[in-house]
């Protein structure tokens, strides 16, 4: 064994005949250094536990079986029953009857276009009342005058309310004795009483009434969260310009209100195809206030319990939604893309 000093680092370096020394003269190794090096040549190393990852699986698959049993799977039977007779009573009722549900739908069946007509109908009226006076009610509370949180949440109450209070809290409202119209136009009187629900020519427009009283306070909040998101350098910019309030509301917040008019436009649509509690609350879609949601209901679990032919008028109104919601979807995304 042989001894040798490092003119570099001053230390000794011990040698012994027939082995090499396997180690580079420099200073000793630090246990941060070693522990550098151990990572290094272990590997990549798992950072969750095989714990940490069940239960991500859980949390991850648990919903998605669900969205697909639920959603996914419900719908594509509905769409396969729609060429099918079925009572609903064994899987060996099923028949195969192709387009015959369709058939009789478009041309025997009198329910069904007034019950088209009863859906555009609301669509319209949805589109023509909750959705400018939802704006209006935003820009105005988008001011910051006083109470406006009080103002919002007196708005947007009925919002929380299921249509099913909403519906009975209206029945109240429009009772031909003791209900609140009656009372304050003097319709409650034998001879003039004014049936809001039981006559066919109002009592649509009476439901109307109570749905765009619910939708306007949903409008509003989107409104204000759209507002919100308006630059308030291009507000005093047109005030510099010597744009009055309706101007600078016409040129400057309506324009940047465009993605979320595209929302709201897109909300309401469904809301006016998907309408279904208010209605049966009411007077369960009968005398005038037939809807498509109303004969999926009563052709399926009422009395005839025709499960194919009310799964063709669900394949009709899911064409209908799909119609607004596909073009929606590709704008959307066409414009994800550009940006």
């Amino acid at each position: 064994m042989t001894f040798t000093r490092n003119t570099v680092t001053g230390t000794d370096i011990t040698s012994t005949p027939g082995v090499t020394n396997t180690r580079p003269p420099g200073p000793p190794e630090t246990p941060s250094a070693k522990g550098r090096s151990e990572r290094v040549r272990q590997g990549h190393q798992r950072l969750l536990t095989r714990r940490d990852r069940l239960t991500l699986w859980l949390m991850a698959g648990v919903p998605t079986a669900l969205h697909i049993a639920l959603v996914w799977v419900t719908a594509l039977a509905s769409i396969a029953l729609a060429f099918t007779t079925w009572d609903g009573i064994g899987l060996d009722s099923i028949k195969w009857v192709g387009l015959d549900n369709f058939r009789e739908l478009f041309t025997t069946n009198p329910q069904f276009w007034p019950a088209v007509q009863h859906n555009v109908i609301w669509l319209a009226a949805l589109i023509l009342v909750p959705m400018p006076l939802g704006m209006f009610l935003a820009v105005q509370l988008d001011k910051k005058i006083r109470f406006s949180r009080v103002y919002q949440t007196a708005f947007f109450l009925p919002v929380v309310m299921s249509f099913a209070v909403i519906g009975f809290v209206w029945q109240l409202v429009y009772n031909p004795d003791t209900g609140l119209i009656n009372s304050l136009i003097g319709a409650n009187e034998p001879g003039h009483y004014i049936d809001w629900i039981g006559d066919p020519d109002l009592n649509l427009w009476a439901v109307l009434v109570a749905a765009s009283w619910r939708h306007t306070g949903y409008l509003m909040i989107l409104y204000l969260a759209g507002l919100k998101g308006v630059d308030p350098a291009l507000r005093e910019a047109s005030g510099l310009d010597g744009a009055n309030e309706w101007q600078t509301f016409k040129n400057v917040i309506f324009p940047s209100l465009r993605p979320t008019n595209t929302i709201v436009l897109v909300v309401t649509i469904i809301e006016a195809l998907r309408a279904f509690d208010l209605v049966f609350v009411f007077n369960k879609g009968a005398e005038g206030t037939e809807l498509l949601s109303i004969l999926v209901t009563n052709n399926i679990i009422g009395e005839s319990s025709r499960i194919g032919y009310g799964s063709a008028i669900a394949v009709v109104l899911l064409l209908i939604s799909l119609a607004v919601i596909i073009p929606y979807l590709v704008a959307t995304f066409r414009k994800e893309r550009r940006s």
